[in-house]
């Protein structure tokens, strides 16, 4: 075995058995951001946004300097793809947004409230026909597509001449082009990720999920149309959800066994406190998701999910799931209070703050990782991260020190 086949075993298995609540010599360190290797490399968020080899090389420059754990491939040149989608529910670099500001997401409403039960009924055939056209102009042709389900034997036959639809020929066309963009940008990545293996770097995540409520949210209903359907559809949107979240199993398990890495990631966003009470998200947010934790599990996959902001209520419920089986990373959430609580249950990560990573000294940075690894590392269990990643506008050098700490201290 070579030096590099070592570490790249040594780095997994450190991870691994955080996960399993083992103590491990150090605490391991895992690097993900958006845009802050573009800043290191002097290149603009642009740039990374639409040059696929400017990104790769920024990225690889990032992790051999810090010499993480771990790494989230986080080469975002999707730029000409959006472009030839014509996407609306998001702006990014040099296109709504600044050339050095990261890609914000629209908070739209995109589907009304009466359309639940079309979803339910038929969620591929709402997609094609009135979702999709509503958020990208390359799909606006679909709405001629034939309603395939509905027709069998000689009508199905018949349908086919929907596709003599000019509208829909061009979108079909417009999606081919996206189609190249995006694989170029994948197929790139795919490299990338070989050759950071090759010199013993595994990555992060090999799958990527989202609780059912999120799911609405964050692309469907938009933050407004979701909350007040708590009230005003609760049976709809419920139901809703049930469907969305046996679609979004059916491909999860499997595209993290083709990477072969098992670790699942999932963001959450309106289930925290301030978004909803603490009876809504019992009733509403953690049955669908805790089911996906599950299912995850039960599938030798490992769910990281990232609990975008402050959850300090939801810690006493959220420990309902198999020891050592999870990650539970904590943007705001006191970490010394989550570790009293669930330490014993789940590997914790993150949280040093985004405020301190990109206005505090160094040697700040360094006295904040040592407490949180002495602290929240004692024992196992813990992997150290930004709240929310690294952000893009972090000094070089509060970054490495950062990533240098888990040399420094033991748990």
């Amino acid at each position: 075995m070579s030096d590099n086949e070592s570490l790249y075993a040594e780095r997994s298995q450190r991870i691994a058995d955080a996960v399993a609540l083992k103590e491990t010599d150090r605490v391991p360190f895992i690097y993900a951001t958006r845009f802050w290797s573009a800043a290191l490399a002097g290149i603009t968020f642009e740039e990374a946004m639409y040059d696929a080899d400017k990104a790769v090389e920024a990225t690889k420059a990032a992790i051999r300097l810090l010499q993480p754990d771990a790494f989230t491939p986080s080469v975002y040149a999707f730029g000409p793809t959006l472009e030839a989608l014509d996407y609306k529910p998001m702006v990014w670099p040099g296109h709504g947004a600044d050339a050095n500001a990261t890609f914000q997401y629209i908070d739209g409403e995109f589907m009304s409230p009466d359309e639940y039960g079309e979803y339910i009924l038929d969620p591929t055939g709402f997609y094609l026909r009135s979702y999709l056209p509503r958020i990208a102009g390359a799909f606006e042709g679909l709405k001629h597509f034939p309603e395939v389900a509905s027709l069998s034997e000689w009508p199905f036959i018949g349908a086919m001449s929907a596709f003599a639809n000019p509208e829909l020929q061009d979108s079909l066309k417009r999606l081919f082009a996206a189609g190249e963009q995006a694989a170029l940008v994948g197929k790139k990545v795919g490299e990338l990720i070989a050759e950071m293996k090759a010199e013993g770097f595994p990555i992060a995540a090999g799958g990527f999920c989202k609780a059912p409520y999120d799911h609405f949210l964050d692309f469907m209903r938009g933050s407004r149309g979701g909350m007040l359907d708590l009230f005003r559809h609760p049976e709809k949107l419920q139901e809703a959800m049930e469907v969305a979240g046996q679609l979004m199993l059916r491909n999860v398990v499997a595209g993290a066994q083709r990477s072969g890495c098992p670790y699942v990631f999932i963001p959450l966003h309106w289930g925290l406190d301030g978004f909803m009470s603490s009876e809504q998200f019992k009733a509403t947010y953690w049955p669908g998701l805790h089911k996906i934790i599950l299912h995850l599990i039960e599938h030798d996959t490992v769910p990281c999910i990232l609990w975008e902001g402050d959850c300090t209520s939801r810690l006493e419920l959220i420990g309902d799931i198999p020891a050592g089986k999870a990650i539970y990373w904590f943007e705001q959430t006191d970490l010394v209070r989550a570790k009293e609580i669930l330490g014993e249950t789940v590997c914790l990560r993150g949280n040093v703050p985004a405020a301190l990573l990109n206005t505090g000294t160094p040697d700040e940075v360094d006295a904040y990782c040592r407490n949180l690894i002495e602290k929240v590392g004692h024992g196992g269990g813990f992997i150290l991260d930004g709240a929310a990643s690294i952000t893009d506008e972090a000094p070089r050098d509060n970054v490495v020190a950062m990533a240098r700490s888990v040399e420094k201290y033991a748990g």
